[in-house]
This record gives C-alpha cells, structure tokens and sequence, in this order.
C-alpha cells in the first residue's frame, strides 16, 4: 500500500503543477486579449495553442455576453481553482492518509518459542 500511496501522492502533485501552470497560462491569455496583440508573434501563438484546447469546449455552451466579452476563461480558471481545491487536495490527502496507515501498523511479532 505504501507503493499505491507513493504513487497516487506523485500524480497529486504532477496534476496540481499542471493544473497551476495552466492557471496561468489562462491568466496570462486574458491579460493578452485586452491589447490587440500580433497573432503572429510566437508567445501569443504558444498562448492561443495552449489553451485553446480548453477554452473551446467551454465556449460552445457559454455565449459571448454584451459587446463581445468571452466570460469562458473566467469559467476555466474557476474550474482550475475547484479541481486544485477538490481533486488534487483528496489525492494528497487520501495518499497522506494511506502512507500514515501503513507505516504505523505494526508487523506481527512470533510468540516466543514458536516455529514462525
């Protein structure tokens, strides 16, 4: 159970530094989207291409609201904030939880005398 607990604590964490590279990456597109930047220079190609695959989705359900504005970053950095709040934190906590139980449990001991 000890290996499971290491495991499921490394994916925690990896997943969690995704997810807050990702938080930033959109912060950083948001903050792009109120100048009128060069389509063509590469940082807001590498910003467009990185997260474009999870803006989109998002905007097909959610409409452009009054004079054009895209509410779906705002939509996707609340759903970074619940899964690094929600998921990652039950990982880290149940893999913590694991490591603890394993480590105190006691092996048997052989009675004195005994063969085992």
């Amino acid at each position: 159970m000890l290996i499971f607990a290491n495991l499921l604590l490394a994916i925690g964490k990896v997943l969690g530094m995704l997810l807050q590279i990702l938080l930033y990456l959109v912060i950083a597109r948001a903050i792009i989207s109120w100048v009128n930047p060069d389509p063509y220079n590469p940082i807001v190609r590498f910003l467009h291409s990185s997260t474009d695959p999870f803006l989109r989705p998002i905007r097909r359900y959610v409409p452009l609201v009054g004079g054009g504005i895209d509410l779906s970053p705002i939509l996707l950095f609340v759903l970074i904030i619940f899964l690094q709040s929600f998921l990652v934190q039950t990982m880290l906590d149940y893999s913590l939880s694991i490591r603890s139980r394993s480590i105190m449990v006691p092996a048997p001991v052989a009675a004195p005398g005994s063969l085992t």
